[in-house]
């Protein structure tokens, strides 16, 4: 079998929604890049730390990756895991507690598998936990797919041996500040994954269906290149960005909805046509490769001091504070907040248009701007 599966629970809201791009994203290499790797040595470096906590053997990892912010981060995912077994010994004295479980979901999903970061089954519950280190998307466990998925494997393995009723499913994203938990039944789970799951993996595994573009294209490898993806963003265009006051207000909601994807879409298909042109010799017609502006930079700040001085300039130099967020490094919070927390301030911020699903909630208009202007 593959080291990855064409359908991997981590890319099912995507080959669930564009069923096509399973099979298109193979002609593509994986590009996932830094965030990607310093995410796996996050991974490694929890997984260690867990196995000690649980008093299994273990080698710490090494990467290039180490910090202290890993390290923090790492640490609190261990302690969240730990209180989560301790509550579950509340009602079941021995937990069954698996770390990097294999996960076989293949008989919904055709050659299915994942793997768990964590799973705790208890008194009649089963728990997955899984660790995100990613920061750029907010990751939500309401019917997450990638969750379900590895639920579906973890009954597969235990249902028979368990008497399991309830699954609850968590996200710890650390980087996000982010923990979200969703529990549902046993059987409406068995019933989602024959009714939508199976059907819908199937086709995927076939590479038929429509390709549908959303937001799940964000980490699609074949996206840059995507026709109904282009179409989709290219749709804007009808509109001729007309003037505010000669479009619908359902027109204006349309284009805010879009634009943000759009942007993403229009950067990566210039880092696409940039990489092939300076890297591969790609000719891209009416185009050229040209040197850019850059700035300025002392080539020795030493040897530019000493030259300036020697002129006799003196005030050559500025003084100024570390950030706050270093600042509160060095102390630690509590001293942070003891010595110079009655210094800061965190002014309003800019009121800025986002969709209501956003979790923060809505400004007073009629005051947003005057306090902001104040600031």
């Amino acid at each position: 079998m593959s080291k990855h599966a064409i359908l991997s629970a981590s890319g099912a809201h995507r080959w669930m929604n564009c069923t096509p791009s399973a099979r298109l994203e193979l002609e593509f290499d994986d590009n996932s890049g830094e965030a990607a790797a310093e995410g796996t040595a996050a991974h490694a470096l929890s997984e260690h730390k867990l196995r000690k906590a649980l008093k299994m053997r273990s080698k710490k990892p090494v990467s290039p990756y180490d910090s202290d912010e890993m390290d923090n981060y790492t640490d609190g995912y261990v302690e969240y895991v730990l209180e989560v077994i301790e509550q579950a010994k509340q009602t079941c004295s021995d937990p069954l507690i698996l770390i990097e479980q294999r996960l076989d979901f293949s008989k919904y999903v055709p050659d299915g598998f994942g793997t768990g970061d964590c799973v705790i089954i208890a008194d009649g519950t089963l728990h997955i936990i899984d660790f995100k280190y990613g920061q750029g998307v907010l990751v939500s466990a309401e019917d997450n797919p990638q969750m379900k998925l590895y639920a579906l494997g973890a009954l597969g393995l235990f249902d028979g041996i368990y008497d399991i009723e309830m699954v609850l499913m968590t996200i710890y994203q650390p980087r996000r500040e982010n923990i979200s938990t969703s529990t549902v039944s046993k059987e409406s789970l068995y019933r989602w994954a024959e009714e939508v799951l199976k059907p819908k993996a199937e086709l995927a595994f076939a590479g038929d269906g429509n390709y549908c573009p959303g937001e799940w294209c964000q980490f699609c490898r074949a996206a840059v290149k995507c026709r109904a993806r282009a179409e989709a963003k290219m749709k804007l265009a009808t509109f001729e960005f007309a003037l505010p006051p000669l479009l619908s207000d359902e027109e204006i909601a349309e284009i805010l909805s879009s634009i943000g994807d759009l942007t993403r879409w229009t950067n990566e298909i210039i880092a696409y046509a940039t990489d092939a042109a300076v890297n591969h010799g790609k000719k891209w017609p009416g185009f050229k490769v040209v040197e850019g502006r850059s700035n300025r930079k002392y080539k020795d700040e030493e040897a530019v001091a000493e030259a300036a001085k020697n002129a006799g300039y003196r005030d050559i130099y500025k003084q100024s504070l570390i950030t706050i967020t270093e600042m509160e490094k060095l102390m630690g919070k509590t001293k942070f907040n003891e010595v110079i927390g009655g210094l800061i301030m965190k002014p309003p911020g800019k009121p800025t248009l986002v969709p209501v699903s956003d979790k923060r909630p809505e400004m007073n208009t009629s005051s947003a701007k005057n306090d902001f202007m104040e600031v």
